[in-house]
């Protein structure tokens, strides 16, 4: 098992890309289980077969991305509104952050 806390902060997006395809690669060819806490949503549904989402300790969802990253879920949890969708390009779940009336 491989346990990584935000393997992804302060580097810009392609990096973050890359770590995340390593990250994925090394999951695919040793079997390992890796547990990775990742903040930035899109990424996290991106790159993981399976979410937790937790608020104030406690496990609010889990399950595959597009079953656990709802607008709902972004709006109770982080008081976030957000718009949620599968991408057109090539599926994976993706969160867009709705404007605040600017």
């Amino acid at each position: 098992m491989l346990l990584l806390d935000e393997p992804t902060t302060h580097l810009d997006l392609a990096h973050a890309v890359d770590v995340l395809e390593l990250v994925v690669a090394l999951c695919r060819d040793t079997g390992r289980t890796i547990v990775t806490v990742l903040h930035d949503l899109s990424l996290a549904a991106r790159y993981s077969d399976h979410l937790v989402v937790m608020k104030e300790g406690r496990l609010v969802a889990e399950g595959s991305p597009s079953e656990v990253v709802t607008s709902e879920l972004l709006d109770d949890c982080f008081g976030l509104k957000a718009h949620v969708f599968e991408d057109p390009y090539d599926g994976p779940t993706t969160v867009v952050p709705a404007r605040h009336g600017l």
